[in-house]
């Protein structure tokens, strides 16, 4: 570990995280120089998960988002998203509700034949999902994936990674209570907002 970090980390290793790492290493009566060592590292490592489960979405999320409207042709948000080098954007209606996201694959959709469906496909066509298909159209609602999965300002980053990684998705949109677009947040904002916190 750099000694930054370990500097870093002592400003914000708790009483509660040695004692968790003492329980964790069964400290006998005696303690060598690798038990000490062993104890702060488990120490530091529970400091980082405290700090990183107590943080809020809008500690890590990005405000200045790029979005595009449901109503636009579709070349406006190829073009933002082949300029920018992002995979994917929020789409929102005309009072700024997210309403669906259009990604890099809604865009190779449209120019492919229509996919093989897999047996997750089917078993959503069972359960009254339309089967995936090429998807046609001039418009950003035409092509994007909706709805949109979403998170809010005040969840904590934990859940908007327990999120993240059960959709398979980089990053959320973040909305208020009437789902008007406040932000983003990425895996890499929440590794910034981490180092920020570490750091402080």
């Amino acid at each position: 570990m750099e000694s930054y970090e370990l500097e870093a980390l002592q400003k914000v290793i708790s009483d509660e995280d040695v004692a968790a790492a003492l329980k964790e290493a069964k400290v006998s009566a005696t303690l060598t120089a690798e038990d000490l060592q062993k104890i702060y590292a488990s120490a530091c490592r529970h400091a980082q998960t405290r700090v990183a489960s107590k943080m809020c979405v809008r500690d890590a999320m990005t405000r200045d988002v790029l979005a595009v409207n449901k109503f636009e042709e579709i070349t406006h948000a190829v073009r933002i998203l082949a300029e920018k080098n992002v995979s994917g954007l929020p789409v929102v209606d005309r009072e700024n509700r997210v309403v669906g996201i259009i990604s890099e694959a809604d865009v190779v959709s449209m120019v492919g034949t229509a996919r093989n469906h897999t047996f997750r496909d089917f078993v959503r066509h069972l359960l009254g999902h339309p089967l995936p298909e090429r998807k046609m159209g001039t418009l950003v609602g035409d092509i994007m994936t909706s709805p949109a999965v979403t998170i809010q300002p005040d969840a904590e980053v934990s859940e908007a990674v327990r999120i993240m990684d059960m959709r398979r998705i980089r990053r959320l949109p973040v909305v208020d209570k009437n789902q008007r677009l406040v932000g983003l947040i990425s895996r890499s904002d929440i590794v910034k907002a981490m180092g920020r916190r570490l750091s402080d």
